[in-house]
Formats: structure tokens, sequence, C-alpha cells
């Protein structure tokens, strides 16, 4: 089933299956209703029979009504998870028609000085990263984006691929994951607040004494209340016993105080991870990478998504501090701080060696999960094979993943050893940038994991590196210039260390003047070829084509042209061999009124 088919489908189910579950509601709605009249008929009409004949039928109905409660908040709960699936379905069924600017851009993951990430688009508004992220959690989202700045040796890409033709077939799946992360986002301050919470001494779990009080005080208290309420013992004594229950309760309440500010208002997202974590529990999978992220959450005697819940009931207790009204009986009565404050750290002691791997492990599921709907979305994309070289790349139909299919011109590339240097000349607009940022991201992706807009993508192992969207920086006060060398200054470092690197230039030298630029971008490519730099240089200047002729092993050249019909212009954006004869400079410049 093609993708945009499987989503209108889904649609349809999550549609007919939710206007069931708006039914039931409206059937608990009166069944609630009729529950509380039969309450009020038992106390009306039974009570003259006595008051034993109406209690009993009141308990009954009251444990009904309760129980129809908790149905209706499941069934609300099921009526919002369907209504965010239809909407990821929505969603999806817009990004196959490349409207997708509504995901998030993830220009906070955008370092300042990259080696490709602003010269490829890989964050912000049109970006790769906007393109295909699906993650909820900011943990997943982090993951992804380090994958995407970040080449993967070839043992964990293989393994990535594997994981991503795995649930590239579970789409089902992959949306549940998707619409547990809606119903909260899970941040990176509550991992960061649990973080800084296991660090510190515990303060109540290891003390004897706060230990033997949370039993004796309580149940010296409740001795002294059956007894006062025999008439044992008189209430000056039940007084004083309350009295010195609350100055203790009141004491132990401002030491828990730091911690419930450190860890309350966060079981919302505990909920979420909880069931994220659950979903990905109950799955079997094949490939090792699913598997491997499976067994962070399994533990010998119990599981990741019971220890999360088990810590969300104790944070839910803990926060009945914000409820006066029921708080304040129950810590006189119970010593309820420390008892949940002993709970709390009983339970750091237990897991606090493995929740930072939960949350790590289910970025990466998050992660792999939007690679997984990226190759489902795009099934006639490549998985790139990996071929063990100095350097190697070859590609057939080529294109960015960014451009819609329909207007997506595809091209080859072939580099097949280290030293080998590519010129792209051509007339402007012809493609030239285009071309260079297609392969870039391509095997940006190809490197993170990913599938890639090719028919076939076959390269050794290798880390990008671009120069080609310089810009001044006033605060720096740098000019264009200055900026361009900076970076081509990082890419010649790296060339003169024998780094394995795959450079792609575009226009370089642009800031001065034709003579100088000539001259540097010369240099330059003859340095390159010294080192064995593999590269791909897009140009303008046809005469650096010429140096074919020095290094006939070492430059191959091909460009896009443009054809010229009754003064207007027609690209094909196809790759040609050799060196482009035909320039549409002077044409554009007199349609802007340029009298030449």
């Amino acid at each position: 089933m093609l993708p945009g088919e499987y989503y209108h489908t889904r649609i349809s189910v999550l549609q007919n299956d939710l206007k069931l579950l708006l039914k039931k509601r409206k059937a608990l709605a009166w069944l609630r209703f009729s529950v509380v009249a039969g309450i009020v008929s038992c106390c009306y009409f039974i009570f003259s029979f006595g008051l034993l004949f109406c209690i009993i039928p009141a308990i009954l109905l009251i444990v009904l009504f309760t129980r129809l409660i908790f149905a209706d908040l499941k069934n609300k709960s099921s009526i919002q998870h369907h209504r965010y699936l239809t909407d990821i379905n929505e969603d999806e069924i817009k990004a196959l028609s490349h409207h997708y600017y509504h995901f998030k851009e993830g220009t906070e993951y955008l370092p300042k000085d990259h080696l490709y990430a602003n010269d490829l688009d890989i964050f912000g508004h049109a970006s790769i990263y906007q393109y295909i992220n699906r993650a909820g959690s900011e943990m997943g989202s982090s993951t992804l984006a380090s994958w995407l700045l970040n080449p993967a040796p070839p043992e964990t890409i293989l393994a990535r691929q594997e994981a991503i033709k795995e649930l590239k077939k579970e789409p089902a799946w992959r949306q549940q994951l998707q619409a547990y992360a809606i119903t909260k986002h899970i941040r990176q301050e509550t991992k960061d607040r649990l973080q800084n919470w296991f660090e510190e001494e515990n303060r109540f779990v290891n003390n004897k004494n706060f230990f033997l009080l949370r039993y004796l005080i309580p149940a010296i208290l409740i001795t002294v209340l059956v007894l006062n309420i025999t008439d044992v013992l008189n209430n000056p004594i039940r007084n004083y016993c309350l009295l010195a229950s609350a100055l203790f309760a009141f004491y132990i309440s401002k030491k828990v105080t730091p911690l419930h500010q450190q860890v309350s208002k966060m079981t919302d997202e505990l909920e979420v991870l909880s069931d994220s974590i659950k979903l990905i529990e109950q799955t079997g999978f094949n490939s090792s990478f699913l598997e491997g992220l499976q067994k962070q959450f399994i533990q010998q005697n119990t599981t990741a998504s019971k220890e999360v819940t088990k810590l969300k009931k104790i944070l839910e207790r803990l926060d009945l501090r914000f409820n006066i009204v029921v708080f304040i009986p129950l810590d006189i009565l119970f010593q309820w701080d420390l008892q949940q404050a002993i709970a709390l750290e009983k339970w750091k002691e237990q897991n606090h060696s493995k929740v930072m791997n939960w949350f790590t492990a289910l970025g990466e599921m998050e992660a792999i999960s939007s690679l997984a709907t990226l190759s489902f979305n795009h099934p006639a994309w490549c998985y790139p094979v990996f071929k063990a070289a100095d350097f190697f790349i070859e590609a057939e139909n080529t294109g960015h993943p960014l451009i819609q299919a329909a207007s997506c011109v595809t091209n080859p590339l072939k580099i097949d050893h280290a030293g080998e240097l590519i010129l792209v000349t051509g007339s402007n607009m012809a493609g030239k940038s285009t071309y260079l940022r297609s392969i870039g991201v391509n095997t940006v992706l190809a490197m993170a994991g990913a599938p890639v807009c090719a028919s076939s993508f076959c390269l050794s192992p290798v880390q990008v590196i671009s120069s080609m969207r310089i810009a001044d920086n006033l605060e720096e006060n740098t000019s264009t210039f200055y900026a361009e060398l900076k970076k081509l200054k990082q890419i010649i470092d790296k060339v003169n260390h024998g780094e394995k690197v795959f450079i792609l230039l575009d226009e370089i030298l642009r800031g001065t003047n034709s003579l100088d630029r000539h001259t540097g971008s010369a240099a330059l490519i003859r340095q390159l070829i010294k080192h064995k730099a593999a590269c791909i240089i897009a140009t303008h200047d046809v005469e650096l084509a010429k140096m074919k002729v020095e290094y006939p092993e070492n430059i191959l050249t091909y460009h896009f042209d443009v054809q010229v019909s009754n003064d207007e212009l027609y690209f094909d954006y196809k790759l040609k061999e050799g060196i482009c004869t035909s320039l549409n400079a002077s044409l554009l410049m007199k349609k802007i009124g340029i009298e030449l």
C-alpha cells in the first residue's frame, strides 16, 4: 500500500472508531445519571424501612458510580488518543505534498560553526530536520539532531538501517509511540531535574529515627484516637497527641519542601514516559539495534514502565501538598510527607543507575522511528551501500529530498578514488548549487543511517565539509571574504592532516577580484589534489576547468547549461560532461534593464 493510501485508510478507520467512542461517552453519562437517581431513590423510598436497607443498596450504587467514572476517564483518554492519531495521519498527508512547515524547525540544535549544517539546510525553516523529525520528546529531537550533525561508524549505520527497515513495516506502531508523546512532551528539564536529585545525598531513608517514627507516630496516634472514641482516654490527651504529631509533621514538612520542589509537577510527563516504554517493552523486535534499546527497559524482576509508574504514583501522593484540605489531616494522622519522602528515596536507591538510560533509549527509539517514517513515505528511496576504500562515491538518480518528486530532476555522481575532483561549471540558475546540496544532504543522511533520495547510492564512510553559503558577521566584525577564508582554512587543515573528508565548494573566493579569485582557486585545487582530497567544486570560472589538461587523472569536468529561445531561458537541470559554453548572465542583465 502506498503511503498516501495508507494514511487515508487509517483516518477512515480512526474516525469510525471515534464515533463509537463518542457514543460510548454519551451512554456512560446516562448510566452515571441513572446511578445518581438510584442513590437518591434509595435514600427517599427505602429509608423508611430502616437505615440498613438504605445503606447497602446505596453503597453498591456508589461503587458502581465510581467504576463508571473510571470507565469514562478511560474512554475520554481513548477519544483524545484517537484524535491525536488522526492528526498524525493528516500531518503525514500534508508532508507527502511537502507541506511540512508545521513540524519543529530544530534551530536550537544548529551549532554556531558547523562543517556543513548551515550550507545544507539541516536545521531551520524548510530544512532536512523539519522534514524528517517526528520525535515528541526533547531527547528524541536532540538525538535525531545529533545523528544529522555527526557521521556514525559503519557498523552503527548498518544497525540503524536494519532497524529502520523493520519499523518501516509498522506504521501503526510508530504512530502509537508518536501519539503518546503528543499527550505531554517529555522535556530535557525533567531529565535534568531527576539527574540533579540522583546526585544529592539521601536525607530520610537512611535516617533510622525517621524510619522508625514513620510507623510509630501513626500507630500511636490511631491508637489514641480509638481509645478516645471508646472513652478510655479523655479529649485533652487526644489533643496533646494530635498537637505533637502536627508539630513533628511541620518539622518534617520544612525538610521535604526542597525535595518536593525538585521533583514536583512532572507526573504527566512520567505517565507519557511509562506508556511509551510499555509499548516498547511489549513489542517483539528482530533487529539488533531495536533489541538493544528494548533491553534497556527490561530488568530482572520488573520493567522500566512499572518503575516509572511507581515513581509517578509516589509523586502524585506527594503532590497532595497542593491540596491543603486533604493534605493537613493526612500529614497529621499518617506523617504523609515523611512516608512519601522515604518512598521516593527508596525508589531512587533502586533505580538511579538506570533512569538516564531510559530517557536515552526512548530518544533513540523516537529518532529511528522518525527515519522509518521517512523511509515509509518514500518507498522509491534506496538504502546506501558502504564500501571500504580510501574514498569512493557512486550514485544514480540522486535528487534533493526537499524538492517534490514531480519537479525533482535527478543526476548521477561518481568519484572512484581519493584525489579525484569534480569541477561543475554552468550558467546562473542552471542547478549547480542544488546539485551540490543534493549530494551533500544525501551523504549526510547516509552517514546517519537513513535512506537517501536516489535509486542507488554507494560510498565509503566519510565526513562532509562544505563552503557554500558564507555571510559576514557584524558581531565579530568579519567580512564575507574573511568568513570564507576561515572556512577554507578549516578545510585545508583537515586535508593537510589527512582526514577523510568529502568537500563541497560553491563559488569559492567570491569576495575578491577576478584575478585573485582565479589564482587562489587554482592554488587550492592543486593543494587538494596533492593531498588526495575528494571534492566537488561548482564555479562560474570556466578557466579553472582547463586545469584538466594539467591533471587529467584527477579532474573531471561536468556542467549544467541553458537553452535560449526567443530571449527566454530554458533549463533542464541535467548534469552533462565537459565544460559549459552557454552562459546567461548577459541576457538576465538585459531583462532587468541594463543596457549592454
